[in-house]
This record gives structure tokens, sequence and C-alpha cells, in this order.
């Protein structure tokens, strides 16, 4: 499993692309896509909606149970990725791709936040 070197991640296994113009992608790693299963629904935050670094914001259901989403930054939310919604494997199937979960107008960023090595090293245990 290669996690990018260009995201940073959290404890709780969500990635975060680099700002553009504030803003940042959120998703889901591989290896928290894996351990999950076959996501089968996704609950996403709204557009518009604040959500605050390390809090719940969303869930993802697979055919094995059902997991909190977290966002590992506070912002407000900008677009959320209907594709996910409609096709939930795509979690599955291209975590750092095509299924980002939603994008985050950044208006704190936590000083926890993992580089891919250090990521890498917490999932090894």
């Amino acid at each position: 499993m290669s996690n990018p070197q260009q995201l940073r991640y959290s404890k709780e296994h969500e990635w975060l692309s680099a700002a553009e113009d504030g803003v940042s992608t959120v998703g889901i790693t591989e290896h928290a896509a894996n351990a999950l299963g076959d996501v089968v629904f996704v609950q996403l935050p709204e557009v518009g909606d604040t959500v605050n670094a390390g809090e719940t914001c969303g869930e993802l259901e697979s055919t094995k149970s059902v997991s909190d989403l977290y966002s590992p930054v506070s912002g407000e939310v900008t677009e959320v990725n209907e594709d996910v919604v409609n096709d939930p494997a795509l979690v599955n199937s291209a975590p750092f791709e095509g299924g980002w979960l939603f994008k985050v107008r950044i208006a704190e960023e936590p000083a926890d936040l993992l580089s891919a090595a250090e990521y890498d090293a917490f999932v090894a245990g």
C-alpha cells in the first residue's frame, strides 16, 4: 500500500490535500478503505456546513460495519463528491482519486497531521 507523499494524514485515517486557494480535499486512506470492506453507503457533510478538526462529520457504512468520518481540519465545506454518494464503491476502488469525499475551506489546521512516512509508521504499529 502506497500513500501519496504530497498528502497529509490524520490518526483517524483521513487524508488531506495541499490547499489550493485555501481549499483542500478530504478522503479516507486505502488502509481505512481496506479495513472497512466494501463501502455501500456514505453520509457526507452538506455544502456550507462547518466542520471541526477531530470531530465527526459523516459516516461510512460497509458490509462489515458503520464507521464515523472525521474532519482532519476545521473549516467550511465547499463541495461534496456526489459521485461517491451515488457509487460508494469508489471509496474502495480509488480512495486517493475519484473516491475523495469533500472539499473544505480551511479555517484552522491542527499541528498533528502526519506525513506519508509518519502515517505508514503509525498504521504499521
